[in-house]
């Protein structure tokens, strides 16, 4: 448990000179969660450390019990009441907070964080690779109604890391580097050139499926 709560500390704190580096320009840039600016992405990965439990329910009674709906609109709603400089400061003041997702434990915080990281460079093109070991507690962790989670349709497809030893399902392979099957795995649409095999096309962003 320590290191895992060690893991998530590091990712954040990567995180942070991520953002520490980005141009005023950036923060209005499109990460791969569909319709969020990097502003937007940035308040949803802080707002566990920034809303209360109250305010959470009650927001989650506004929006009808629907999570996403939630997440999205108070994502869209401090992305216009927080600068980009409260953000950093905000995550950099909670590297080492104890929130974890309901049911996903640390590991499943370290997958959100990681995720949500990897939504943000990769759209950006930012050369940043997840240390192996965060993405084996992540994948060991992970289990299969996770993954229906997301609605990803895996059917005949086989997910094969080109940079770790790990696989996920059965039927034709689907290969890229382990970060980028996390993406898949989380219903992302990735960019041009980060995935081979005969499905890539259908994981990719801009091809015609």
């Amino acid at each position: 448990m320590t290191d895992i709560r060690a893991a998530v500390a590091a990712e954040r704190s990567e995180l942070v000179g991520v953002l520490a580096g980005l141009g005023e320009e950036d923060w209005d840039r499109p990460t791969l969660c569909d319709g969020w600016r990097v502003r937007e992405l940035v308040a949803h990965i802080t707002m566990p450390f920034r809303v209360s439990g109250p305010r959470f329910v009650a927001g989650m009674l506004r929006a009808g019990g629907n999570f996403n709906r939630y997440a999205d609109r108070q994502a869209r709603r401090d992305a216009v009441e927080l600068t980009p400089a409260e953000l950093v400061g905000c995550l950099r003041q909670n590297v080492d907070h104890a929130w974890k997702p309901p049911g996903g434990g640390y590991a499943g915080a370290l997958a959100h964080d990681v995720t949500h990281g990897l939504d943000l460079t990769v759209a950006l093109g930012i050369d940043r690779r997840v240390p192996e070991e965060q993405m084996r507690i992540i994948f060991d962790a992970l289990k299969p109604r996770q993954v229906k989670f997301f609605g990803v349709d895996l059917a005949g497809v086989q997910l094969r890391a080109t940079d770790l030893a790990w696989s996920y399902g059965t039927g034709v392979p689907l290969t890229g580097t382990a970060q980028d099957l996390l993406l898949v795995l989380s219903g992302r649409s990735l960019p041009p050139n980060h995935l081979s095999g005969r499905d890539a096309d259908r994981f990719t962003v801009g091809v015609t499926r």
